[in-house]
């Protein structure tokens, strides 16, 4: 009898395992096609903050402080890179412009990323976090 109920312990140990891991896995996964929220606060006069999003094909979509613009990553399984194409041509109060170079700067030196649920943090010589859109 006992016998009986350590196999069965067991298999039930296997079941669970199994059913949670994938549970598992979406939370650490890369949250390709869908929109990141820069972890900031708008700057005066505006409402909102930079939006990272990054297609399953690599194809990235920025929208800084000021411009918008596209881009390439490469993401592996905890590494990445991000290349910037040029920015669409706006119009902007300088410091906005100056957050937009900043930021781009940052970005094209992150090197790994993490996720912790709804949080990305995206790493290089600085780290950026970013919130997974939920609406």
């Amino acid at each position: 009898m006992p016998r009986l109920r350590r196999r069965l312990a067991c298999c039930l140990i296997v079941i669970l395992a199994s059913s949670t891991s994938p549970a598992l896995a979406s939370d650490r996964a890369f949250p390709f096609d869908r929109e990141l929220m820069l972890d900031a606060s708008p700057m005066p006069g505006t409402k909102g903050v930079p939006i990272l999003e990054i297609d399953a094909n690599g194809a990235v979509s920025i929208e800084l402080w000021c411009a918008r613009l596209h881009g390439q990553a490469n993401v592996g399984e905890d590494s990445i890179s991000i290349v910037s194409g040029p920015a669409d041509p706006a119009q902007c109060a300088p410091d906005r412009q100056s957050g937009d170079e900043k930021l781009l700067a940052a970005l094209a030196q992150m090197t790994n990323w993490r996720r912790r649920g709804d949080i990305i943090e995206l790493r290089g010589a600085t780290t950026l976090r970013f919130h997974l859109m939920t609406n």
